[in-house]
């Protein structure tokens, strides 16, 4: 079982990590060429790193915003705005890096080049891919694109966020809310269960009369214990937890009824939040580095792809053994690999990395819990070291659970600024 952190150093650690030192010198040679792939937390950290290191370095990235996870359940529930989500790429370019805003196509490994939606061609010596998450609508009979439209799943930030929370503000008192959340993996293992917790803030304090019933494809989840307690704490009868053992695998979604299909029964909500299993995203399957999973095996030294060499892969889109797929875990995945593709360029040996991740989870607005780890290279993967992690503790006081509230706060516009800023 995993230990309680000790609080009182907390902060001073999280700032720490946040502020990863770089282990190696930029290279003072020729500039050697590296095409990140995706701007999220991974991509654009390891583009910034990279380009410190003295690296040449393209992001390509067809948004010119990007919207952050991290949060999004609070503007689900109205505690946030969608504007405090989103971010540009200005700070990027004033470190010299070349955007571009193009949807990578196709992937030549041999060739060392990327094609892109304009037709042109990147080439490199070392391409980065970070393309988060794509969503398998397949994976449930009944749930497509128009299905989504109505039955959001609001796992991509952005118009499913918001298309989700004004839902929500339009649904009757007394209205059910139902949420399926899928089996591992998927991107933030705690997220299902901090937004079940914000949306039932949100019942508690504008429709009463309502419940919320998720319905799970797993029995055991990130942080059960906590958030179970905080449940009954703060939110006696309004949550209905249904687990795989009890019948709550969703295995079909009639969208024009609203109507969730397990094994045990159906049920029928005013409003549906479906979350469907996940897999690498597109340009992963496109360059060869994903397997049949639908995720992508790397090196837990280099993050280099296991199936095709001079590729690179972080953040939601790697198997990363041990190492949860979060925006903390991105962040420190892309600096690693940073120093580790500048050491390759160099023709030198990668360091093993040391990596941590922690994950805070809002059970209300003044109520944060959360978990982290420390994880290395062990036997191929990224594995966790014993005793260096822990969560929130059992019990703690309400004082206690809001200061972690207000750690969750800091720690996002920090990642956020030392990434965006």
């Amino acid at each position: 079982m995993r230990r309680a952190i000790p609080w009182p150093h907390r902060r001073a650690v999280l700032r720490g990590l946040v502020a990863f030192p770089l282990a190696a010198p930029a290279l003072a040679q020729a500039k050697p060429r590296v095409t990140v792939v995706g701007g999220g937390f991974a991509g654009a950290t390891a583009a910034r790193v990279l380009a410190r290191l003295g690296i040449t370095v393209t992001l390509v990235e067809a948004s010119e915003t990007f919207a952050a996870c991290p949060f999004s359940n609070a503007v689900i529930a109205g505690l946030r705005g969608m504007e405090a989500q989103r971010f540009g790429y200005d700070a990027l370019r004033r470190d010299g890096i070349v955007i571009a805003q193009q949807t990578a196509k196709s992937v030549n490994g041999p060739g060392r080049s990327v094609t892109l939606g304009d037709g042109s061609v990147l080439a490199h010596d070392r391409l980065v891919l970070a393309p988060g998450i794509d969503l398998r609508l397949d994976a449930l009979p009944g749930y497509d694109d128009a299905a989504a439209a109505k039955l959001p799943h609001a796992w991509k930030a952005g118009e499913q966020t918001v298309l989700l929370r004004r839902q929500l503000e339009a649904m009757p008192d007394g209205g059910t809310v139902l949420m399926s959340v899928p089996a591992n993996p998927y991107r933030c293992p705690p997220g299902p269960y901090e937004r079940a917790s914000l949306i039932a803030h949100y019942l508690k304090t504008k429709k009463p009369r309502s419940k919320l019933i998720v319905l799970d494809a797993k029995d055991a989840f990130s942080k059960q214990r906590l958030f179970q307690a905080a449940w009954a704490e703060l939110y006696p009868g309004l949550i209905e937890h249904v687990p795989l053992s009890g019948g709550g695998k969703v295995t079909a979604i009639e969208a024009e009824t609203g109507t969730l299909v397990t094994e045990f029964g159906r049920h029928q909500g005013a409003v549906v939040n479906v979350i469907p299993p996940q897999r690498a995203g597109a340009i992963a399957e496109a360059a060869g580095v994903a397997d049949r999973t639908g995720w992508c095996p790397i090196d837990p030294t280099s993050f280099e792809s296991r199936q095709q060499p001079g590729i690179h892969v972080i953040g939601d889109a790697a198997i990363a053994g041990a190492m949860p797929k979060s925006a903390f875990a991105a962040n420190a995945q892309a600096k690693a690999c940073a120093v580790a593709v500048a050491a390759l360029l160099r023709g030198t040996a990668p360091p093993a990395p040391k990596l941590i991740n922690t994950c805070y989870s809002l059970v209300a607005p003044d109520y944060g819990i959360s978990v982290a780890g420390v994880y290395r290279p062990a036997g191929g993967l990224l594995a966790e070291v014993d005793g260096a992690g822990g969560t929130s503790p059992a019990g703690a006081s309400r004082d206690t659970r809001a200061l972690e509230a207000s750690y969750a706060e800091d720690w996002f516009k920090t990642i956020t600024a030392e990434v965006f800023g």
